[in-house]
């Protein structure tokens, strides 16, 4: 069977939390490949509302097996508290929660780097959260990062702590004037995380492997979106790891002829958390009404997110670098109320008008977005179950956006529930490449 991989197709926090979830009803199997804790993931079940930072969403469905993969960089601490917060509302992890041996550890030493590092960038600061991220996948690709596997045995743990602490507080107290940290305050902490976690450890890439083999159902999912990624983001206003869809093939140690589907979340509009251009930024009351109405605020640090309209250019660019076979659209309904919509359809930058993502920070920043505009519906949309019951120039938008990004829609979001979606077209429908054992 194959595997799904769910991507954010602009600069994350475009609802992939609700599509996970309603995905992962089909999946046997649910699998983190990067990121870490600065980022959240929201839920709606019934009355409830879970925010998830490391804990793949299909925690919440009964029998799934989630994983945390290789990708990730785990914060024990964050970790457990999200453990124990979801365990009391009767959450089970025994059986069902696995995490790599070689994901990375976030350790105190990253977390007081991340925040003396911005602290000195000062106006030109990436707009990081502070936890760690950046500095723990800095470690692992400087090859001296500690990882799961090392936090079960103690004389290793603790040698790789004492050298990379001695580091850390040389550069935190002569470089960042910033105050160390201890290395027996943080053995003694991390080996109780350990027993903690233990039973949860385990080699996950081959788990996977023998799963593809029975062919299991696996929903592969990223954290931030496309515009976030190293390598293909808006550079360096990015993230310091893959969401991209081959992320989930070095994140989760699977071969890339498993992947059939990659599924790209667009929301109705766009928006930005953090530092970065954004051509479509509305500061207006336009923005403002995007925001509430969207409830625009992040999950994980209740930052307000910058609003604007949908811009096509940057997610075909997502759809070209991660070879998405469909759009999941989320929060419709929060456009009911507007008179017109405007799609972004290209910049114009010193003459040079740009029909395609460009690299350059100079034209993102200073180019001028060249729009269409759109009547608007002016109806409810919120709980539509059908895309036929939608008003007829909701279809109208969806269509010419997605016309416009050169991509098939096959899921509509039209609220927060997970009731409140239109299925147009079921996942995990194709199958993977057969292969000999």
């Amino acid at each position: 069977m194959p595997v799904l991989v769910v991507v954010g197709a602009q600069w994350g926090d475009e609802g992939k939390g609700k599509i996970i979830d309603l995905l992962t009803e089909r999946a046997d199997i649910v699998a983190r490949y990067q990121g870490g804790h600065n980022a959240g993931h929201t839920v709606v079940v019934g009355a409830n509302e879970f925010i998830l930072h490391l804990v793949p969403s299909g925690i919440l469905h009964k029998g799934k097996t989630c994983i945390i993969g290789n990708g990730v960089v785990v914060d024990p601490a964050a970790l457990l508290e999200e453990m124990d917060a979801m365990a009391k509302r009767g959450v089970k992890f025994d059986g069902h929660l696995l995490i790599s041996k070689n994901a990375h550890l976030i350790m105190p030493y990253h977390k007081a780097l991340d925040i003396a590092s911005e602290k000195l960038k000062g106006t030109k600061k990436i707009g990081t959260t502070g936890r760690g991220i950046g500095p723990a996948y800095a470690d692992k690709i400087n090859r001296k990062g500690i990882r799961m596997a090392d936090l079960l045995d103690p004389e290793v743990f603790r040698e790789k702590l004492a050298c990379n602490t001695g580091e850390a507080n040389f550069l935190l107290e002569r470089f960042y004037d910033a105050p160390q940290v201890h290395l027996d305050q943080v053995y003694e902490e991390y080996m109780a995380y350990a027993k903690r976690l233990k039973k949860y450890i385990t080699d996950t890439t081959l788990f996977l492997d023998e799963s593809v083999g029975k062919k299991k159902k696996i929903l592969a999912e990223g954290a931030q979106g496309t515009h976030l990624d190293v390598d293909h983001g808006t550079y360096p206003f990015v993230t310091s790891s893959s969401p991209t869809a081959g992320g989930a093939c070095t994140g989760l140690g699977i071969g890339p002829n498993t992947i059939t589907e990659v599924v790209g979340i667009v929301k109705a509009y766009t928006t930005r958390v953090g530092s970065g251009p954004f051509p479509t930024e509305l500061e207006d009351k336009t923005g403002e009404l995007l925001r509430a109405r969207g409830k625009e605020y992040g999950a994980t640090t209740g930052r307000p997110r910058r609003c604007g309209w949908a811009d096509t250019l940057i997610i075909r660019h997502a759809v070209r670098v991660n070879g998405m076979t469909s759009v999941a659209i989320t929060k419709l309904d929060v456009l009911d109320t507007l008179d017109e919509l405007k799609i972004c359809v290209g910049y114009k930058y010193k003459g040079k008008l740009y029909e395609e993502m460009p690299s350059e920070l100079s034209v993102l920043e200073k180019g001028t977005p060249q729009y269409i505009t759109m009547p608007g519906w002016k109806e409810a949309t919120v709980g539509i179950k059908k895309y036929d019951n939608l008003p007829k120039k909701a279809r109208a938008y969806v269509e010419k956006l997605c016309k416009l990004c050169g991509v098939k829609p096959s899921i509509i979001s039209t609220g927060a529930r997970r009731d409140e979606t239109i299925i147009l077209e079921q996942p995990f429908k194709k199958t993977a490449v057969s292969r000999s054992r």
